[in-house]
């Protein structure tokens, strides 16, 4: 049986009439209505009974137990149906009804397929969930059961690529004190110094966390360990950490292809590691997204070092000036949840989908097919990356507006005007467009979220005791976040 993951998102305000705030609606239930499908409905024709069309179903994808991720769940057939088992605690759930023996019931969407009469292609429509307007579909997606890349090709001759590992028998899981929470994997994973072992624990680990083979999340644990200030990089990597103001803009492929990669830097696993917890009440959908997010990761890298050796043998990754931009906007929001949502992707990944089509279009120029698709893939990735971080810094507001009415107090969390606040704290100068709207709506942010929006951080006396030279240093330093040599 195929499976095709779907994520969707809708127009929502802050709050509704009463003053309550309104939760993200992609975990909402049917609102038993269909969405037209064309603009004169009584002239398209239903898909026959028989078609092969007969057995589609959609269910949300986080078992209404503990919110483990349904999309690799074993699809079983009954007497009455097909049912998926959650991988967790194998509780199953009727795919067309939702309902478990265990008296659960997971959300379930009525599904029509239609034969459209202009182009004679069969259509499928779901219901949408209840909640919101205007749904727009985010992402739609085969559930590979495989990491869906090509492993990185060795450059020719003598030149030793960085993502060789230093030892060849270093084993994905330690023979020493194996992880097994997913706290622990994620702290491994960011003390791993080479970048080839870290997208196979990467693999490993969200493998063992979707199918329940961890002992828990651990995030709950007093003894969970604590993530590294910065992740751990091979030696000869660290060296050519420059300056960000020494990284100049990156005209041909190899060097695009070499700063792009070194984006896909494992934030994902430093935001699980870091906030987990001290946030003992993130849902486990929250690790499910972060895991989907640090598996892209791993994949965007190992796609552009493939990229980056098949086109420049001589200069592997790693052989090329790199700056830590994105983790010094890391260190500065290392405090607060909020702040790490706010900057890391909804302002960094946020930018990421204004230039990509720009990349993308050099690529195309450049007649290199190979790495538009490359580039593609990635850039609908991280559509689905921005949605995460607006679903759950939408959420991140909704857990402290309660707390504030839990204590009296009167006043009320708004996403929007939160958001503003922390990347007025968290970044440095104007955040200027051209915007891509397209795929910031579908990420679910309105133009409220990035239009007019200014940081100050870093502004402010300056220091008197410190060289001119020094004070440009510093600037850089605090400002880094507001440079674009990431994405040049």
């Amino acid at each position: 049986m195929s499976r095709i993951l779907l994520s969707s998102s809708a127009d929502t305000k802050a709050y509704n009439d009463e003053g309550d705030l309104i939760k993200e609606a992609e975990n909402g239930c049917p609102s038993n209505k269909l969405p037209p499908a064309t603009e004169n409905p009584s002239t398209t024709t239903r898909a026959s009974p028989d078609s092969p069309y007969s057995q589609i179903y959609v269910m949300e994808s986080a078992c209404p137990h503990l919110g483990a991720d349904m999309s690799h769940a074993d699809i079983e057939e009954c007497e009455t149906g097909a049912i998926a088992v959650c991988p967790w605690h194998r509780y199953d759930f009727d795919l067309r009804t939702g309902k478990s023996e265990t008296g659960l019931q997971a959300c379930t969407y009525r599904v029509e397929v239609e034969t459209d009469p202009v182009d004679g292609v069969d259509k499928v429509y779901m219901e949408a969930p209840k909640g919101g307007t205007g749904w727009k579909v985010v992402e739609l997606r085969p559930v590979s059961e495989e990491f869906a890349d090509p492993p990185p090709k060795k450059p020719e001759g003598p030149t030793k690529s960085l993502d060789e590992p230093e030892k060849e028998d270093e084993p994905v899981v330690p023979v020493t004190n194996p992880p097994k929470t997913l706290m622990q994997w994620a702290v491994l994973i960011l003390n791993t110094p080479n970048p080839r072992l870290k997208v196979e624990r990467t693999k490993h680990a969200v493998h063992l966390f979707r199918t329940g083979k961890l002992s828990s999340i651990g995030h709950k644990s007093p003894s969970a360990p604590r993530p590294p200030d910065v992740p751990s990089r091979e030696e000869t990597y660290s060296r050519n950490v420059v300056d960000p103001s020494k990284v100049k803009n990156r005209r041909n492929r190899a060097a695009m292809l070499h700063a792009l990669a070194n984006i896909e830097q494992w934030a994902s696993w430093d935001i699980m590691a870091r906030f987990g917890p001290t946030h003992p009440n993130l849902p486990p959908a929250f690790f499910a997204d972060f895991t989907k997010m640090a598996l892209d990761e791993s994949k965007h890298f190992s796609l552009l070092v493939s990229r980056l050796n098949a086109l420049s043998p001589s200069t592997p990754y790693g052989s090329m000036p790199v700056h830590a931009g994105l983790w010094e906007s890391a260190t500065v929001t290392s405090t607060s949840l909020l702040s790490r949502l706010a900057i890391i992707h909804l302002v960094h990944e946020a930018r990421g989908l204004d230039v990509n089509p720009a990349t993308i279009e050099k690529f195309r120029r450049a007649g290199d097919a190979e790495t538009v698709d490359v580039m593609e893939i990635i850039h609908a990735d991280e559509v689905t990356h921005v949605t995460a971080g607006h679903r759950w810094f939408v959420w991140a507001c909704q857990q402290e507006d309660e707390r504030n009415r839990k204590e009296g107090r009167e006043e009320r969390v708004d996403p929007v005007k939160r958001f503003r606040e922390e990347v007025k704290r968290g970044w440095t100068g104007e955040i200027k467009g051209p915007f891509n709207v397209e795929a910031r709506e579908r990420a679910g942010l309105t133009p409220e979220f990035y239009q007019d929006l200014r940081g100050e951080l870093g502004i402010g006396a300056p220091r008197q005791d410190i060289s001119k030279e020094e004070k440009v240093e510093d600037s850089l330093v605090n400002g880094v976040a507001a440079l674009k040599v990431e994405y040049e």
